[in-house]
Formats: C-alpha cells, structure tokens, sequence
C-alpha cells in the first residue's frame, strides 16, 4: 500500500502540469460542466448518501454529524450552485501583484502561481469534496482528498462525477483525487510525501488537527476547532444581543462558526441573564454556567473543561466577566483564534475588543455564523485557517495561490 500510495502521489504531481496549460476561460467552461454533472448525477449521490445514513444510524453518529452527512436535491443543487460562483470568481493565476524596476535595470514582476499539489483531510461533510475539487482546479491545482470513513459512499460518487468531466476533456483524472488508502496510516503516508505534496489542510476534530500538525512533515494550514465566543456588553443594545446570541449558537450548532461560550458583562448580568434564558429555553438549548450565572439564573454547572470544548450541538456555556477586559482574558485563555464577537454600542470599547483579540475572524454587533468563504465573498472556502502564516481565516481562492519573481533584464551582469 505504500508503494501503491507513493505511485498515486507521483500521478498527481506529474498530472500538474496539465494546469498550467489550461486558460482561465477553459478552467471555467470545466467548472460549469462539473456543475452540471452534480445534477444529471442527483439520484445517484442521493442512494450514494443514503448508504452512508444508514451507516451513520447504526453507528449511532451525533445529530450534528448527521446533519453535515446529509444529502438531498437542495443541497446537491447548493453544491452545483458553489461550483459555478467559484467559475464566477476572478482568475487567481497569473495576477501581477507587483512590479518594478531596480537600479541596475531589471525589470522584477511578482506574480500569483498555484502551491501544486494539495492534500485536504476533511470529516462528515460531502460538500466539501466538491467546493475543495472546484477551487484547487480554478487556482490550478491538484487536489488529493481524504474524507471520512463516515461519508465514504457519498465522497466517492461526487468524485466520480467530477472526474467524468475531466476524462470527457482529456485531461488526467488525477487532478482530482480521493486518496487510496483512507485508513490512519494512509493519512501518516500522506503527510510525510514532502516530495510529491506541496500543502495539507487539515479541517476536522481537535485530535486530528493535532495529529497533523506534530507528524507532517509537509506545511500545514490548520483549520482548528471553532471555540467562538460572543461577549454582551454593558453598553449592548440587548433586542440585538439576544437576536444575535441565539443565530450564532441556534442557527446551525454544528458547524466551526457556531459559538460555544456566550460572555456577559457582569454590569447588566442580573438583567440580561433571565432575558437570555427565556430565548434560549425556547430553541431547547442546553444551558451551562460559572457560579456567578448559577446565582441568577438556574443551569447545570460549567467547569473549565466546558469552556474549553466544541460541542457542535445546542449545548451553550455562559460565563459572567468584569467588562471587556473580564471577556478578553477568557478569550485568551480559551480562543481557538477562529471567530469571536462583540456587542455594544460604545465605539471605544468595541475597537478595544477589535484590537485585543487575536483571531482569524473579529465581529461588531453580528454573529460568528457569517465566517465563511460564501459569506466573505470568497465563493466556497477549503476551511477556516487559525493560522498566521499564509492564509487566515476564510481560506478561499487567492490563499491557494502562491507566487514568484519573474525578471527580464538585457545582459545585466552583477
């Protein structure tokens, strides 16, 4: 199997080249037909999908994994959508980001090139096979993709249908690719192919992120786990904060942007609290909280290890702190550097948040829910980076690209 992976890697990096042969008109033409292939194949991701349910029942996966799992004709149609808006987007390849002469009269261009050969390691949500395929191949690179076991069915009938497009256009099947062996030493395989990998993006649970980051030898840009945050201020409009608090955690509990822990200031706790636990009662959402909510309002008791999960369901820590500063410090301590939010109509104190937090994603008076490729404008996304270097936080076509010099002289000589 290592040799068999060794050989599929060498395919795909071979297979890259291709690419830099296609124009951006023809990439696009590709892509649209990609789309359409998503829905003359409905039916057979719909049976595709159920196989995986099915499996998903028996293994007893939560709600929230469930959710991500499923498959029907909106969402196969919001995948084909995806695709087509990605075709949409300006040609991230090619671009000139800067130019200038030197004094020895050099002409030095900067301009955007594809990383290569990209390996994405994903969990639960079949989409994501076919927003990361359609941006790699508009930024003109390979993508290797390994999904999870517990979407394995739909993964491969989506892949199927994307690479038919590519056979019908004579180009390599490669470009786009589930990996062979999906098992855990696969992915320790996978990893370590500096030589044939450019990039691993990793988006899943905590344990996967951490086993990614301690044993690839390849760069990585981490998609971590969402600990979002949402602080309510004293100087909060609190229809506002209660309409906000509820989308961000309500919304769709089990995705990254959802938020885990809702902060209140301690100045308007004795008000806020019971407003707060009457909304959140209503969307049946599980509530916990330190000693001092413990004191207003009744909830089960949350201990730093709540603080400090992503429980991708409607389960909601609430802390009270001491103003802004009190909600800065619990973010520090806790932040998983994704999306954190603010409320409050004091300028001073909102730029306060804005300027001391330090994560991919800062809000003012609106949700976390909104971090996300679509809602930026990015078209899909191939997840959230939590990282510093490269790319941060909607990682969308343009953190797919690259870049080198290009320079023309005529016989300079140093």
């Amino acid at each position: 199997m290592s040799n068999k992976m060794e050989q599929f890697l060498q395919e795909a990096k071979s297979s890259s080249r291709v690419l830099n042969t296609l124009s951006g008109h023809e990439k696009n033409r590709i892509l649209k037909e990609m789309a359409n292939s998503l829905r003359a194949n409905t039916m057979n991701l719909i049976e595709a999908n159920a196989i995986d349910m099915m499996e998903g029942e028996k293994n007893k996966l939560s709600s929230a994994l469930m959710d991500r799992l499923f498959l029907d004709e909106e969402r196969i149609e919001s995948m084909a959508v995806a695709i087509e808006e990605i075709a949409a987007l300006k040609e991230p390849v090619g671009r000139v980001l800067d130019g200038w002469v030197t004094d020895d009269g050099l002409k030095i261009e900067k301009v955007s090139i594809p990383i290569g050969v990209i390996g994405i390691i994903y969990e639960s949500r079949p989409n994501v096979t076919s927003d990361t395929a359609a941006l790699c191949f508009k930024s003109s690179n390979v993508c290797v993709l390994k999904g999870g076991k517990e979407a394995e069915h739909s993964n491969k009938a989506i892949a199927l249908a994307l690479k038919a497009v590519l056979e019908n256009n004579d180009l390599p099947s490669s470009l786009i690719s589930l990996i062979p062996d999906s098992s855990r030493e696969g992915v320790a395989k996978l990893i370590k192919m500096d030589k044939y990998v450019d990039l691993i993006i990793p988006r899943g649970g905590a344990g996967l992120i951490k086993y990614v980051s301690e044993n690839a030898t390849v760069s990585v840009v981490k998609h971590d786990k969402g600990q979002c945050h949402t602080y309510i201020d004293k100087d909060a409009n609190i229809s506002n904060a209660v309409k906000i608090a509820i989308n961000a955690k309500v919304q769709r509990p089990g995705v990254c942007n959802a938020m885990e822990t809702l902060l209140v200031d301690k100045a308007i706790a004795k008000e806020t609290l019971p407003i707060l636990k009457e909304a959140f009662d209503k969307t049946h959402t599980e509530l916990k909280g330190c000693v001092n909510t413990q004191e207003i309002i009744e909830v089960a008791n949350a201990t730093d290890e709540d603080y400090d999960t992503e429980y991708l369901a409607n389960i909601l820590n609430l802390k009270v702190v001491e103003g802004v500063q009190g909600a800065i410090e619990h973010i520090v301590r806790f932040g998983s550097g994704h999306s954190e939010s603010i409320i409050t109509e004091n300028i001073t104190t909102a730029e306060a948040f804005l300027n001391n937090i330090d994560a991919a994603a800062v809000y003012v008076n609106a949700s976390t829910r909104f971090t996300d490729g679509g809602a930026f404008g990015f078209g899909a996304e191939v997840g959230i980076s939590t990282n510093k270097l490269h790319a941060r936080g909607p990682m969308g076509i343009e953190g797919l690209t690259t870049y080198k010099y290009k320079i023309y002289g005529q016989g300079q000589i140093r």
